[in-house]
């Protein structure tokens, strides 16, 4: 998956900008504020109909203007070429691939994004739902039964919680049911691909941190000694009480070892930048071993994440994953030495203007 062009329109400060990157490294810079996240943020909507930057996607949209649009025209695995697009407006979302009417998982599927940027670290220190999100993403990708079985198994959560915040006994078991069953599914299909991706972050670790002592453990969201069944019923008490679901795969969670030690408490804060990131890295590296559309990575301003070395570490691994990337700094010599690489570009912002050096 490439982008050959790709057209932005109100996203925040760009008001309209069309870009024909290169299908390695892109290289973004500009001064702070100038819209250089802005157009990363345009990419990552584009794959996610979302935003990394807001919780509320609308409010990417630019000062003054009714509606965002990013839309690409793109060379797929086979080497065809097609469009796709995502149009914004306060009121709905409207996503087009190939002129036809589509769902945001039609495009999440079609343009995995990745992104890297100063705020990744939290993957680590922040709550499980960030750590959830990381891998169900990986998941999503990995395996085309897991969506549905997903939003089966929140279908019957939420439910569940409505009958125990209203005390209506009666229903509940019909529901424990199927939040079991569903379940079930959801926490196999986590498992499996922790498994999958925990020998790709070793050998990914060892290479930005130089240590093979790293573990991923990962928490099914309940003490599995007992199956679910007898967990919700042996906390249905508790439920009630509190008027929620303690015990599922809604509460699963992940934690990464250093040393048989937690890493989050034991290592450097760049110590944990280069951890994620490798976690990051492994993710792709495992998605673009089995989906037929690489992933494009987004990195958000490359000094505040890595010193010199790594830095270096991480252009020279970008450069042969076979990857699109766009890469933001203040300035061309953040990014190092370039002239060991052979096919990047090098786009300058100001003041949402956006153009080819």
């Amino acid at each position: 998956m490439t982008l050959l062009k790709l057209d932005v329109i109100s996203v925040r400060n760009i008001h309209s900008a069309t870009i024909q990157p290169s299908p390695s490294l892109n290289f973004v810079t500009g001064a702070n504020a100038s819209g250089k996240s802005s157009l990363l943020e345009a990419i990552f909507i584009l794959g996610r109909a979302r935003s990394f930057r807001t919780q509320y996607v609308k409010q990417a949209i630019g000062f003054d203007r009714t509606q965002l649009i990013v839309a690409a025209q793109h060379r797929q695995h086979q080497g065809s070429v097609a469009s796709l697009g995502i149009q914004i407006s306060a009121k709905q979302t409207e996503i087009r691939i190939d002129q036809e009417n589509r769902q945001k998982a039609d495009l999440a599927y079609l343009f995995p994004v990745q992104l890297i940027h100063p705020k990744s670290y939290r993957l680590l220190d922040a709550g499980p739902q960030n750590r959830r999100e990381f891998l169900d993403w990986g998941i999503f990708n990995h395996n085309r039964n897991f969506l549905p079985n997903w939003r089966n198994f929140s279908k019957a959560l939420q439910q569940r919680n409505a009958l125990l915040k209203n005390r209506q006994l009666k229903q509940v078991p019909a529901w424990d049911r199927e939040l079991i069953e569903y379940g079930a599914v959801v926490n196999a299909l986590r498992k499996e691909y922790v498994q999958l991706l925990a020998p790709v972050f070793l050998d990914m670790a060892g290479h930005f941190l130089d240590t093979s002592q790293i573990e991923l453990r990962f928490s099914a969201g309940w003490d599995e000694q007992l199956d679910l069944e007898r967990m919700l019923v042996r906390n249905l008490d508790r439920d009630l009480r509190y008027g929620f679901t303690h015990a599922g795969p809604h509460r699963a969670d992940f934690l990464t070892f250093h040393n048989q030690r937690l890493a989050k408490d034991y290592l450097s804060r760049g110590q944990q930048k280069l951890l994620v990131l490798a976690l990051l890295l492994s993710q792709v590296s495992l998605l673009n071993s089995e989906a037929r559309n690489n992933c494009c990575i987004l990195v958000d301003d490359l000094t505040a994440e890595l010193d010199t070395v790594n830095r270096a570490k991480l252009l020279k691994y970008l450069a042969n994953l076979g990857c699109q990337v766009f890469i933001t700094s203040t300035g061309l010599s953040d990014f190092g030495d370039l002239s060991t690489l052979n096919n990047y570009k090098v786009f300058h912002v100001e003041q949402g203007c956006i153009q080819q050096l």
